[in-house]
């Protein structure tokens, strides 16, 4: 009756630790190789390691490298829309949680391989083996799970074969998308679902990377832990991988006397944390100074809400959000004119990729405007020093051999 238990024996604890472990280097494929190397380019890894990647996918889960990479550049270019694979705003959070494997293979189509599959593994092994034998591949898993735990591992074979359907598919695209909190506002619903991101890959970390996406990093607070870069750090000791860029997209550069053409072109690389140091340093001190100055005042209970409301992306604000976001607007005036202020700032962002000279224009005058709209209210004192530090911006020289 021996072999009705396997190789290991009867064990409560062997068979767990094995579909812990087997499951987490599945994650570190999904997450280095799948998705911050295929999808997103962040890094260049070796192509032995990125064969091993394959296989391991092959065997762990069936997945094709090209499919999965079609339909994730795909959620990033229609991402909270119609075209989205699967968008729990779109389809709902209990859709994408339990069934998110379904709206996965929904969105493999020879449109969306056609577009957005590019660039990714086109030999002999992918067409005839990773592709079309992806029954091969988990069934080999199984047969190693038999030989291993005997009756057991079809149990532990099952819960393989689940775990990141539900985590991935699931947790990731449904819960990254409506739980969590944000650093950066993007312009969607992505959250960090926890700061420490090693039980899926650093996958956790959902708002920082829509924020952004060709990052191989995807902690950014000192809090934060990123279990997938932790990866990409060893294998790039072993010579096995080279993330494409490390470090600021923008760098300060103290001697600067006052705002020029480089720094505008710095503080549009890297917009999203200008726009969160605008929320911390200007929004969050003058609903601080309001909500003291209406202590006494039932209109109070609008401003428990006020920094948020203000800084968030329009395109993420429910109705309800928007009302009482008016209500704050209608009842202060100094944050109605912050309000004002920080959607000037997303605008001049929005000609990024136009004429240097046209944003360099629209800069400047938006730091004339906000001085002076402020000061008529009373309230430039946060406001001059946000603005003062952003002459001191600049782009990051390369590094030289």
């Amino acid at each position: 009756m021996n072999w009705l238990f396997g190789v290991v024996g009867l064990s409560l604890w062997a068979p767990i630790i094995f579909t812990l472990v087997m499951t987490q280097l599945t994650f570190v494929a999904i997450t280095v190789y799948l998705h911050r190397h295929a999808a997103h380019r962040a890094l260049e890894l070796h192509p032995a390691l990125k064969h091993v990647f394959r296989f391991w996918l092959w065997i762990s889960t069936g997945m094709s490298t090209r499919e999965w990479t079609a339909v994730h550049r795909k959620h990033h270019a229609f991402t909270e829309t119609e075209q989205d694979p699967h968008s729990p705003v779109i389809l709902g959070l209990g859709e994408i949680v339990f069934k998110g494997v379904k709206h996965y293979r929904n969105g493999i189509t020879p449109e969306t391989l056609r577009i957005f599959g590019k660039g990714t593994p086109d030999d002999w092994l992918e067409r005839n083996v990773y592709v079309t034998r992806e029954f091969l591949g988990i069934g080999s898993f199984l047969v190693l799970d038999l030989i291993l735990f005997g009756i057991t591992g079809l149990l532990v074979w099952i819960v393989q074969m689940l775990w990141i359907p539900f985590w991935a598919a699931g947790v990731i695209n449904g819960v990254g998308h409506a739980w969590g909190y944000r650093n950066f506002e993007c312009p969607d619903h992505a959250k960090n679902i926890v700061p420490w991101g090693f039980f899926i890959g650093g996958e956790e970390l959902h708002n920082n990377h829509h924020t952004y996406p060709n990052s191989p990093k995807m902690s950014v607070k000192p809090w934060e832990f990123d279990i997938g870069w932790m990866w990409i750090r060893i294998f790039e000791m072993c010579g096995l991988a080279k993330p494409n860029r490390v470090g600021p997209v923008a760098t300060k550069d103290l001697s600067k006397n006052e705002l020029d053409l480089d720094s505008v072109i710095a503080l549009a690389n890297d917009r999203f944390n200008v726009m969160a140091k605008f929320g911390a340093n200007v929004v969050k001190p003058l609903v601080r100074a309001q909500y003291q100055e209406n202590l006494a005042n039932q209109s109070r209970r609008l401003l428990r809400r006020a920094k948020r409301l203000i800084c968030r992306h329009e395109e993420v604000l429910s109705e309800s959000d928007q009302r009482r976001l008016d209500e704050i607007k209608h009842s202060f005036p100094t944050l109605e004119t912050v309000y004002s202020l920080r959607v000037r700032l997303s605008e001049v962002w929005a000609k990024r990729t136009g004429n240097k000279t046209e944003i360099y224009d629209a800069m400047r005058e938006w730091c004339l405007q906000a001085e002076n709209k402020l000061r008529k209210v009373g309230h430039a004192q946060e406001l001059h020093a946000f603005v003062n530090e952003l002459k001191y911006y600049a782009t990051p020289q390369p590094s030289r051999a």
